[in-house]
Formats: structure tokens, sequence, C-alpha cells
């Protein structure tokens, strides 16, 4: 659990320092978005490799490195002088990070052969996930108000010490006891195909449809064909294509992107609207975050529970149903108890993914065979960390378009004032502390209502996002049995399933 609880410390905080690492480093909206998504890109891109490194030479020890090397990026980090090196940091954060989840992740999938103990597993392990988000955001929260920026990440330093004494006591080591050799070239496919598509789409999203932005999409698609195509037929591939023809292994992967698509850019717009609309400090708005938390907390330790007696594909189904009007809440911020409102939204809508997430990672890991567990986690890894980082580049980039388009500038605001006001919310509230009270009440009234309305657009959005997962869930998923009934035991219209299955256990 602890190198889940390190990466969600590390996503939670920076939310919160956002506003104050504005007035610090002032970035550009551009830059924002960089620190926010270089992250995501990179663990996604290098997920892959990194699992199938850790098959080869031992998934305890790759974890290990990659607990050392995160915690001393997070020093760098935290002191950052510019911009531009706090995006190289979290770059290098986001390569840190790729060693660490599908390690775990293909762990727990050699620890726990039993599909019922394993759903259980997995859902404590992502209980540990939801507890760094808990964790982040009231230490966090506190550290804010006494300390700079930087002291936020100061906190994966404890957690990595403990990581490191406690890990080579307690988890056991694996390998692939007959490894292929590792494609280079298909690992610098994957890395380039990830972050040009991330890049384009950020782009097309915030300014339109311009001919670098389409190129670099496209650049990316064209790259993620050919490294598709290398891999089915190279002989020790970096990914399995075969992985596909498990029913519910590519299921899962589908409705799961789709889920983690929202809770990070929506989460990353809530967290401005709490300091710089509502005006709550950031240990305020840290300790608003905890009733989403243990909300889900809830909805992933009592998945397994259900999952024994109902299948996933309706668990999963009937949860989203769930998540949706809970998302749509959020668009009717902005009036009289619109905190209360915002915060009762999240709850339902982190309750109702619950089952989803648990059980689609749990479906997605023990679909492949245990020697290649450590590519399969990674894959669902890489779907997590793309959808996550898009959806900060789709939504991030929708609120900012509404932002612009909306915001009226009262007369008389300084030429430097203006551009800053116009171009981010951070910076209206930081050119308007520098005007005359008069004149900072209209330039922040104006601001404030075009970022909401901005949140309200991409509420809606997220709220069609979940209501098409969970019409995808029901029918995908709808022949995988519940736990209890075994891996044995499935029904004959999962036969192909199962010979694919055995097939990819043998040619293993």
């Amino acid at each position: 659990m602890l190198p889940t609880v390190l990466l969600a410390v590390d996503m939670s905080v920076l939310h919160l320092a956002l506003p104050k690492l504005s007035a610090d480093l002032q970035p550009s909206s551009a830059q924002l978005l960089w620190i926010t998504d270089i992250y995501g890109f990179l663990v996604a891109g290098f997920l892959i490799p990194m699992g199938v490194l850790g098959d080869r030479i031992g998934r305890r020890r790759l974890l290990l490195i990659g607990t050392v090397a995160f915690g001393l990026v997070s020093l760098l980090a935290a002191y950052a002088p510019t911009a531009g090196a706090l995006i190289a940091a979290r770059a290098l954060l986001g390569v840190a990070g790729a060693t660490l989840m599908p390690s775990t992740m293909s762990l727990i999938r050699n620890m726990f052969h039993d599909p019922a103990q394993r759903t259980v597993a997995i859902s404590v392990w992502m209980t540990g996930f939801m507890g760094g988000m808990a964790i982040g955001p009231l230490v966090g929260g506190i550290l804010l108000e006494h300390f700079w920026w930087g002291s936020v990440f100061m906190l994966n330093v404890p957690i990595m010490a403990v990581l490191i004494v406690a890990g080579p006591l307690l988890l056991p080591e694996y390998r692939d006891p007959a490894p292929g050799r590792i494609d280079l070239l298909s690992a610098v496919l994957c890395l380039a195909a990830v972050i040009a598509m991330i890049y384009g789409l950020k782009e097309i999203a915030a300014y339109g449809f311009g001919p670098e932005a389409v190129l670099a999409f496209l650049a990316g698609v064209v790259l993620a064909v050919v490294f598709v195509r290398r891999q089915r037929v190279l002989a020790n591939p970096l990914l399995d294509m075969n992985l596909f023809r498990i029913r519910k292994f590519s299921a899962s992967i589908v409705t799961l992107m789709l889920v983690v698509l929202i809770a990070p850019g929506v989460g990353f717009l809530i967290a401005q609207y709490m300091q710089l609309v509502l005006g709550l400090t950031p240990l305020q708005a840290g300790l608003w975050t905890l009733p989403p938390v243990m909300t889900v907390v809830v909805g992933f330790l009592g998945a397994p529970r259900l999952a024994r007696r109902y299948r996933p594909g309706i668990l999963a189904a009937v949860g989203l149903l769930l998540a949706a009007p809970g998302m749509a809440l959020l668009a009717l911020s902005g009036g009289p108890g619109s905190l209360a409102i915002m915060v009762a939204g999240q709850m339902l809508f982190y309750l109702g993914c619950s089952p989803l997430v648990v059980l689609g990672i749990d479906m997605v890991v023990g679909a492949a065979p245990p020697e290649r567990a450590g590519a399969a986690a990674a894959l669902s890894e890489t779907v997590q960390e793309f959808g996550g980082a898009a959806g900060l580049a789709i939504f991030g980039s929708i609120a900012t378009a509404i932002y612009r388009a909306q915001v009226s500038l009262p007369q008389g605001i300084p030429g430097a004032a203006a551009e800053a006001a116009r171009d981010t919310l951070g910076g209206a509230v930081a050119a308007a502390a520098q005007l005359p009270d008069q004149l900072a009440a209209g330039l922040l009234r104006t601001a404030r209502d075009a970022f909401t309305n901005g949140l309200h657009v991409a509420a809606f959005t997220a709220t069609v996002i979940v209501l098409a997962a969970s019409a995808l869930s029901a029918v995908l998923l709808r022949h995988v049995p519940p736990t209890s009934a075994g891996e044995q035991t499935e029904p004959a219209a999962d036969q192909p399933e199962k010979e694919e299955m055995t097939s990819l256990a043998s040619n293993s």
C-alpha cells in the first residue's frame, strides 16, 4: 500500500499548492497545465517498459529503486526556482513513479491466486491510494498555512524512508524465470506516442485545431500504430497484444479509461474553485476533501463482498448510474450552499465509481498469466494515467476556453494586470490584490463567474461520459461471473475467452 500512498500524496497536494505556486513562480497558463500534466504523461509513457523491466530484474528490486528515485526527485521539485525547473522535476517524478504501481500490482497477482482473495487485496491496495488522497490535502493544507508551496513535496520523503526499510523485509521477490529481451525501440515508440497524442489533444482543446496541435496528435496516432504493429511481429514483444483478445481484459480497460478521465480533471477545477472562488484557505479546502475520500474507501472495501454475489458488469453499471447525478450536482455550484452541493456531488460520484475501479483492475490483472502480471499491471496503469492526464488536459482546457471567452474586464485595469487576468483565474486574483477596492471587486466578480461557468460545462461533459461508461459496463461485462463462482465456472459464452487464457499461459 505504501507506494500507492506515495503517489496519491504527490497528486493531491499539488492542486492545493497551485495558488501559492502561481503567485511565486508566475507560470503562464500553458506552463501551469504542463506542471500538472507532465507527470501523468511520463508515467503513462514509461509504465509498460517499467512493468516489463520488473518482470525481468525483479518486481521488488524495481519497486525499491523507484522509491529512492522518487524521494530524491521530490526534493528537487520542492526547491525548484522557476516554472521550467518545476516542470523538469515533475517529469523526473513521472519516470520514477512509473516503477511503483506495476510492481505493486504484479506482486499482488503473485501473492493472491484465489480470485476472491485477490479482489479483497486490490480493494485494500486501492484504499491505500485513497488514504494518501486524504492525508495529502490535510497535511499539505497545514504545511501551506505555515511554509512555502514546495513543502508539500517533502511529504514524500518519510513515506519513502518507511518503504525502503520495510520492503526488503516484508515483500516477496518475483521475476520471470525466462525473460525475453526488452525492445528499446518499442519503449521509445510507446513514450513518444503517448506524449504526442496528449500534447496535441491539450493544444486542440485550448486553442482550436491549429496546424501544430493537429500534427502532434496525428504523429502520436501514427507512432501508436507503428508500436502495435511492431509488437505483433516481435518474438518478445514489450506488450503482448493477444491480451486484448480476452473479453473481460479489453472491456475493463475501456471502461476504466472513461471513468478515470474525470476525477483528476474535475478535481483540478474544484480545488481552484474552493480557494479562488469561495475563498477557502488551503487547509479548509483540504478538510472538505475528506468526506468524498472516506466515501470511496467505503466503496472500495464493500465492492469485494458485493462481487461475490453479483456480476461485476451489473455492479459497475449500477454504481455508475449513481455516480452520474453526483457529477451533475457540480453544475449547480455558484449559488447558496454551493460548497455543500459540491461535496455531496463528489461523494456520490466516488461511491458510484468505486466498484468499477476495484473490479476492473482485478479483472485486468487476473486475466493475464502470472509471469506476465507486470506487463498487464503496467497496461492497466497506463490506461489510467493516460486517462487521468487526458482528463486534466481536456477539462482544464475546457474551463480555460470558457473562462477566456466569458471574462469581461472592467475599464481602468493596467495592461500587465489585464493580460494576467484574461489568462487564468489565479492571474485575476493576483491582479486584483494590486488594484483599488472597487476595481478589484469588479474584476473578481467577472473572473469568478467566468470560471464557474467553465466548471459547469466540464461537469455536464463528465456526466455524459459516466453514463456512457455505465452502458458499456452493462453490455461488455455481462458474462463475467461473480468472484464466488471462481475463474473456472464461467458460462459457455465465455468459452473462447478461456481458450485464449489457456493459449497465453501455454505460450508463456
